[in-house]
């Protein structure tokens, strides 16, 4: 099915690119065509410590999906497991995986059964903006799920814009490059009224995933090799309808992603193939309603009912090292939120979110408890606005509770109440310096793998806390005629504690694992950041962002332990990245570079455990032109220009120098 429409999809920009002769090329063949104009504006007084690549910046990045593009945000790991289909996870200030929130168009994207969202399937071809923050938004007019994350992503999709009398939009992209990768996509927006617009998207990649690696024994290399079973499949479609109405707006979406791909594995005792193979399928609708009932008054819905399901096999007829594994999962979601803001007065505001959640989880294994999981949650907020000085409060009480068959045992009701409390303060009359502090306090329940995953489940688990304290400042400024155009510097000291955190420790038998609570991981750290323009003439054009994280991230859980107060794994106490751009008429070229500093691949801070720093440079040059009165560019990316080797997690190797070539296409 998907390779027909892939050729569907091809044929498709072919059409686009070389339209039939004698028939008209545009309406408006007699219209001035005006160059595309991107107006951006910076919130100078975010409470809560942001950060955010939106509009041009995303598309200048070499970068295809999420995963990729947050790298570049200072506090932030991403773990890939190599390869253009690798699993790529984010965790923000070493708090871990799971307490991590990623939200899409405003609604929680969830995986009750392992609590992990693969950032690599969203492509950037339909994304907006993509923003990280620690703790929470700075506003308080949100649902209750958004004040229960340690951490969140918000990942905003394209919303329907015309310009003028238009009334449609309509991009093709065409990307093809190294890996023998295939990736064309479309973009159609279309004006239904003067109120209500509507789109569709599609994707399809195509990767075999081989590409030359290093391998590495006894801190010497040895072996040149391929990357083998590293084959992804996959198709992404959306469809959305938006309305706009009096002091209000509601929106519908429906997402599709359908995957089939092999896993390359780990690279140890000499095997460098796998023949692991994978099968994925999302399906989630979602809508929101929001709606300002005079000037005090304003009300939100959002609800989502999703289906995963997830297949994985393991066949030792093709792999002799394999045990035989044929395993599926299958996952629904239901997920209702109401959300009530009402302002006292002209500085304080209050606000009162109610969740309701409802997660199962089949799969076809002998025994299975099958889980279901209903989660209530309900916030309370409030926030007081004056001209220099701002103030954030809220508590979350979550009710989570399991359900399974007759003849298992279900985990502990949870009843939980969390606080958070925020303030920001502008020091002097011009507003470019500010100050910023929080302390919030949240739980994760563990997953349902945790609680009930055949021989490794604990029911026993308690959930894991997390307390952070942030304390940070701002420095926004502007400047006309000048050379330097615009500065934004950003600075934030903090220290999180997790507690009774969840970990897979082995019994007795090394093939049966189990999950147990650990005592205490402590984080200190410090985030910079720093943004800036200039424009030389009125030709040049220059951009450039820089990101630098310290971060000692010490695991105190065993006092007894021979490495206790260690840094836990994977954490490097250095790491930063910069984002040159620059732009001279139609030509543009961009520039990115990478850094982690020495880790440790284990909680065991040996010298055999020890992980060597790594880096990567991306360079990319565009070219922007008309062509039958249609906007075409066309970009030539080299990722990892200086060939790199190396592991971004260890025995998984990542790509060596590579290229890609893209033709983006609007009308």
């Amino acid at each position: 099915m998907l390779k027909y429409i892939y050729l569907f999809m091809v044929g498709g920009l072919l059409t686009v690119l070389f339209p039939a002769r004698g028939v008209a090329q545009s309406r408006l063949d007699s219209l001035q065509h005006l160059k595309e104009v991107v107006v951006t504006a910076r919130k100078h007084r975010e409470v809560i410590p942001v950060q955010s690549l939106s509009g041009m910046e995303l598309k200048k990045l070499s970068a295809h999906s999420v995963g990729d593009a947050i790298r570049y945000f200072s506090g932030l790991q991403v773990k890939d497991y190599g390869g253009v289909g690798g699993l790529k996870t984010a965790n923000i200030r070493s708090l871990g995986t799971n307490h991590v929130g990623v939200f899409y168009d405003g609604i929680e994207l969830g995986n009750a059964q392992n609590g992990i969202v693969d950032l690599g399937r969203f492509s950037l071809d339909n994304m907006e903006m993509v923003s990280v923050y620690n703790g929470q938004k700075s506003d308080i007019f949100q649902s209750a799920k958004d004040f229960g994350s340690a951490g969140t992503i918000y990942l905003q999709s394209r919303t329907p814009l015309f310009t003028g009398s238009k009334r449609y939009n309509l991009k093709a992209t065409l990307r093809t490059g190294s890996f023998d990768v295939i990736n064309p996509s479309f973009l159609f927006e279309k004006k239904l009224s003067a109120q209500v617009s509507a789109s569709g998207s599609a994707e399809l990649l195509s990767t075999s995933g081989r590409y030359k690696f290093r391998y590495k024994v006894r801190d010497a290399y040895d072996t040149t090799a391929v990357r083998h079973n590293g084959d992804v499949l996959a198709l992404r479609a959306e469809t959305g309808v938006y309305g706009q109405m009096d002091r209000g707006y509601w929106r519908a979406k429906v997402y599709f992603y359908q995957s089939k791909r092999g896993y390359p594995g780990c690279m140890v005792k000499n095997k460098f193939t796998h023949e692991d193979r994978q099968w994925d399928t999302s399906l989630f609708g979602q809508a929101a309603f929001k709606k300002d009932f005079g000037t005090r008054y304003s009300l939100l819905i959002n609800g989502k009912i999703a289906y995963d399901y997830l297949r994985y096999l393991a066949d030792p007829h093709k792999d002799e090292s394999l045990m035989y594994v044929d395993n599926s999962y299958y996952q629904t979601e239901a997920y209702l939120s109401v959300v009530n803001r009402y302002k006292l007065t002209s500085f304080w505001e209050v606000n009162l979110s109610a969740d309701y959640q409802r997660n199962s989880l089949d799969a076809n294994l002998v025994d299975f408890p099958y889980p279901r999981r209903q989660t209530i949650l309900a916030a309370a907020a409030t926030a007081f606005h004056f001209d220099r000085f701002k103030l954030q409060a809220s508590v979350l009480g979550t009710l989570a509770y399991d359900a399974v068959k007759a003849d298992t045992l279900a985990a502990k009701r949870q009843c939980q109440l969390t606080p958070a409390v925020v303030a920001s303060l502008q020091p002097f009359k011009t507003p470019a310096l500010n100050l910023r502090a929080f302390y919030k306090r949240i739980f994760r329940m563990p997953t349902l793998n945790d609680l009930y995953y055949t021989f490794v489940g604990n029911i026993a688990l308690k959930p894991e806390y997390t307390n952070q304290y942030n304390l940070g400042a701002t420095y926004d400024k502007e400047w006309r005629h000048a050379w330097l155009q615009a500065l934004h510097l950003q600075v934030d000291a903090y220290y999180n504690e997790v507690e009774n955190k969840i970990v897979a420790v082995p019994t007795s038998n090394f093939f049966r694992w189990t999950m147990k609570n650990l005592n205490r991981v402590e984080v200190r750290g410090l985030d910079l950041s720093a943004e800036t323009r200039w424009l030389f003439g009125s030709a040049y054009q220059l951009s450039g962002r820089l990101s630098y994280t310290y971060q000692k991230a010490q695991d105190f859980s065993d006092p007894a332990d021979e490495f206790y107060g260690g840094q836990i794994d994977y954490i490097p106490w250095h790491s930063g990245s910069v984002i040159l751009n620059g732009s001279y008429k139609e030509w543009e070229l961009n520039y990115s570079f990478i850094y982690a500093g020495e880790r440790y691949s284990a909680s065991a801070n040996t010298p055999v455990n020890y992980r060597l720093p790594w880096y990567t440079s991306d360079l990319s040059a565009a070219r922007s032109f008309q062509w039958r009165k249609r906007d075409l560019k066309l970009t030539l990316e080299v990722n990892n220009l200086l060939d790199q080797h190396y592991e971004v997690v260890l025995n998984y190797p990542m790509p060596g120098r590579n290229y890609k070539l893209t033709l983006s296409l609007n009308i």
